[in-house]
């Protein structure tokens, strides 16, 4: 069975990176940190790769903004290779900070079409509690979403660790296109309610929603489906032991129902299995 390659970008502040790898190591891919440099410098090219992470941290210390000198210097210096990549049909996936880059590029939302443009249309802001945030929340997914990284998933508990995670988009009209693309992949929700009953988009208060951000985004898809960006972390959850309750047998199984996975690690499996289907 081909074992896709998986590039996870590290450097300049990025702190996930080494988790990030190891979990899609978990699901059968092969992944090789690359610090940003070396595709820069072309020591290593970005089309060697089947899927690119960007993970999580405080890449160039959040100066300027989260994610907004990682996502220039990758606007400018890999504007090409970006595009070659996604035009191919290879996946791309930011986390936390990596989701933030992503919306600096412009990979996130994109435009109306399929290929990118490296135009801003959204940001992610500081969060409505004015501080840190480090705390778990219960995530929904959107089951007529064409992101390939979500396929199958409804529900999970996850972990975000943010400053800067509030979802904003200039103008209503911009907010309602996403929606109606089903763009909008994830969402914060209230743990008590059912996900057919998750069709409010009014913000929820806090610390439902971690962030304040606008329709509870958590995560979003561009049109192809193959980019991807959330705030919360699954990777952190690729283990149920990992889940706060699990010591008081409160840690909700993963789809798999592999005794040991945690409800995160499917994502990543997503990616693989996906790439894998196309060789």
């Amino acid at each position: 069975m081909y074992i896709p390659k998986v590039a996870v970008l590290f450097g300049f502040g990025i702190n996930c990176d080494h988790e990030t790898a190891a979990v899609f190591e978990m699901v059968g891919g092969k992944s090789t940190r690359v610090h940003l440099n070396t595709f820069i410098s072309g020591e290593d090219e970005l089309s060697n790769y089947d899927i690119l992470a960007v993970p999580g941290g405080f890449s160039f210390g959040d100066h300027l903004g989260s994610g907004r000198l990682m996502g220039n210097r990758m606007r400018f210096s890999l504007r090409d290779e970006l595009l070659n990549f996604i035009k191919s049909g290879k996946p791309i996936i930011g986390i936390c900070n990596g989701f933030q880059v992503l919306v600096k590029t412009g990979l996130l939302p994109g435009p109306d079409n399929d290929e990118p443009d490296f135009i801003q249309r959204a940001s992610l802001t500081l969060n409505d509690s004015g501080r840190y945030e480090d705390r778990w929340v219960t995530l929904d997914f959107n089951k007529d979403s064409k992101c390939i990284w979500t396929t199958g998933l409804t529900r999970i508990d996850c972990p975000v660790r943010h400053g800067e995670g509030k979802y904003v988009m200039p103008n209503s009209e911009s907010l309602a296109n996403l929606a109606n693309n089903n763009q909008i992949t994830v969402r914060y929700v209230d743990p008590q309610t059912t996900p057919s009953d998750n069709n409010n988009d009014e913000v929820l208060p806090f610390p439902l929603s971690p962030n304040g951000s606008m329709m509870n985004i958590a995560g979003i898809s561009d049109k192809t489906g193959l980019v991807f960006g959330l705030m919360p972390h699954p990777e952190a959850i690729y283990a149920q032991w990992l889940h706060p309750d699990f010591s008081r047998g409160g840690a909700p199984a993963s789809s798999t129902n592999i005794e040991w996975e945690g409800q995160g690690l499917q994502i990543f499996r997503n990616a693989i299995e996906y790439i894998q289907s196309t060789q």
